[in-house]
């Protein structure tokens, strides 16, 4: 079943009341987890850091991204209020940590056995490797990354699950984790890799779901898909291609002020989007090539027999003007068509009679 991520993100705009409505919004729409983003903007960025232009475009605003994003910060007390709150939904809280700070809250305050790095943090190596060194699951976003990107951050990973604490890191050391068996082991049993690409919203042409495939092939990860596309029918096609993750950002309000809304699902949306995955792995199936239950009783019907082209007498040499093949198909198998040509008919029949020789 596909784990199905509803992406707060930082569409509660700061602003907690906002925060526990939209997780109300994720639980309403039937959505597995509920993900929010834990930061301190002055360990994120400079002051000098720029704004992405896509959030220029959709603030309508030029500042710094220290500016907008001290504003959209959670404190912690939030959050201990928030993860309280989905245990009684019955809903995983998760959130990404864009700090060191915010991800030890996240393991050590919180509590929290899954973790995701975002596509931005990849190769931020000593934030991955104080991830790893956490024990627990990950999720690993791949926007804007190339095949080589994905196997360096996974030997960061399989360095941190496998290697003793006082192991001195370096880029050696992770090479020969990934390649060692140990890693590869431990890469198996916790980390799912995400296709994504990093724009909002991100046009159709650049989706290349495809990739999916690629990233399966290159590494033998579970695969999944962190979507940024407008609507819902991207993250449905993913989960067709076998994505066993889908998440996608949504929000109470496109037309709310702050840099994700205009690229996220309402909740209409969202809950559309979840009942859609959800038929679309009904349609999946086991893979095995066979007759289906609700189609057998049809078998009979939509298939065809032999049958007597004309009346025959008993003893007739069968032959090609003899013999017709139409429905049903209750009768011999229009593969013995040629094998009862120069046989005597055992009986009379009737135009129309299935030939049963």
């Amino acid at each position: 079943m596909t784990l199905i991520i509803a992406e707060a993100g930082v569409n509660h705009n700061g602003d907690e009341r906002l925060a526990f409505q939209l997780v109300d919004a994720a639980y309403a729409a039937g959505a597995d987890i509920v993900k929010f983003q834990t930061f301190k903007a002055k360990n994120l960025v400079t002051a000098q850091a720029l704004q992405a232009d896509y959030q220029v475009t959709n603030t309508g605003k030029q500042e710094s991204q220290l500016a907008m994003l001290s504003r959209l910060e959670l404190s912690y007390a939030a959050h201990h209020q928030l993860v309280a709150y989905c245990n009684q939904l019955g809903i995983e809280f998760l959130s990404t940590a864009f700090d060191s700070e915010s991800l030890d809250f996240l393991v050590n305050d919180l509590g929290l056995t899954r973790l995701k790095i975002p596509s931005g943090e990849i190769t931020n190596a000593p934030l991955v490797l104080q991830h790893a060194r956490t024990g627990c699951d990950l999720i690993v976003s791949t926007g804007m990354a190339t095949l080589a990107d994905i196997e360096a951050v996974l030997g960061v990973i399989a360095f941190g699950y496998t290697a003793a604490q006082d192991e001195l890191p370096s880029v050696e050391a992770f090479q020969a984790a990934y390649f060692s068996a140990e890693g590869q082991a431990a890469l198996k049993q916790k980390v799912t890799v995400l296709h994504c690409t990093t724009e909002y919203p991100a046009p159709l042409t650049d989706i290349n779901l495809r990739a999916m495939d690629t990233i399966a092939a290159a590494f033998g990860l579970a695969i999944g898909y962190s979507d940024h596309s407008e609507g819902i029918w991207v993250p449905v096609a993913a989960v067709a291609r076998g994505a066993g993750l889908i998440e996608k950002h949504f929000t109470l309000d496109k037309n709310m002020e702050g840099p994700d809304h205009k690229a996220s699902l309402d909740p209409t949306e969202l809950k559309a989007m979840v009942d859609a995955i959800r038929a679309i792995e009904l349609t999946l199936g086991d893979g095995i090539k066979g007759p289906r239950p609700s189609e057998i009783k049809n078998k009979a019907a939509a298939r065809k027999s032999i049958v007597a082209a004309r009346d025959i007498v008993a003893g007739t040499m069968l032959c090609e003007q003899d013999l017709a093949i139409k429905r049903p198909g209750t009768g011999d198998s229009p593969y013995k068509y040629w094998a009862i040509q120069g046989k005597a008919a055992s009986r009379n029949y009737k135009a129309g009679d299935l030939i049963l020789e």
